[in-house]
């Protein structure tokens, strides 16, 4: 039988988990501190690396993906929206990685009627994606997008009742955190953008639909 020492150190251990070669080299150039110097030396690594995080070079690389999907992951989830007559839905988004579209396409997904516009604070750009799925981007404030596009559409009465919210994304996320065998803290303060604690369906909003058993927010704070 052959000692931990004279193993292969190019064979993956245990199940092959993590992420390819070929996922990290067409996803990384999302992330802000990528540069051509690390696409190059991700060509020279061999995958079993990656997939065991073997190195510290890998474990850099993996973390980096990791933040990528995280981000697309929150604005996704956390991003609150407002939809007018016009048939616009429109929300402001914090974003530092190149994650704009995977946000877009998530909602255009879900509103496939809906014109979608995003401002994104960190370039102080509005992304916009039309029914038709097609991704543009304008130098200007939400406000004058919304504007200029609702303007030339016609009242849409569908849209006139519908509020879109995060309190019931915020209401399934604590309802699965508030089990006392499943309870992870760090997850926990991990998805959920610390802004979102002040919003007013989080707190004295949520809570009250839970009994006093229940686990509090602040537990997890």
């Amino acid at each position: 039988m052959k000692n931990e020492s004279s193993q292969d150190p190019l064979t993956v251990l245990g199940r092959a988990k993590g992420y390819s070669k070929q996922e990290i080299i067409q996803t990384l150039p999302r992330h802000s501190q990528f540069n051509p110097q690390i696409l190059q030396k991700i060509k020279e690594t061999p995958e079993v690396v990656f997939r065991n995080l073997g190195t510290l070079f890998a474990r850099k690389i993996i973390k980096m993906m990791r933040e990528i999907f995280r981000e697309a992951y929150r604005a996704k989830q956390f991003t609150r929206t407002e939809i007018n007559d016009r048939g616009v839905l429109y929300g402001v988004v914090l974003l530092k990685h190149l994650v704009i579209d995977l946000v877009l396409n998530y909602f255009h997904a879900r509103w496939p009627q809906c014109i979608i516009c995003l401002y994104n604070e960190h370039t102080h750009h509005t992304w916009m994606i039309n029914e038709k799925g097609e991704v543009n981007r304008f130098k200007l404030d939400l406000e004058e997008v919304v504007g200029k596009i609702s303007v030339k559409r016609d009242p849409k009465p569908y849209f006139e009742d519908i509020q879109f919210s995060g309190e019931k994304i915020f209401e399934t996320l604590y309802k699965s955190q508030n089990i006392d065998e499943r309870v992870n803290s760090r997850y926990f303060q991990g998805m959920i953008p610390k802004n979102c604690y002040e919003l007013p369906g989080m707190r004295n909003g949520i809570e009250k639909h839970f009994n006093p058993k229940n686990r509090k927010l602040d537990e997890f704070l």
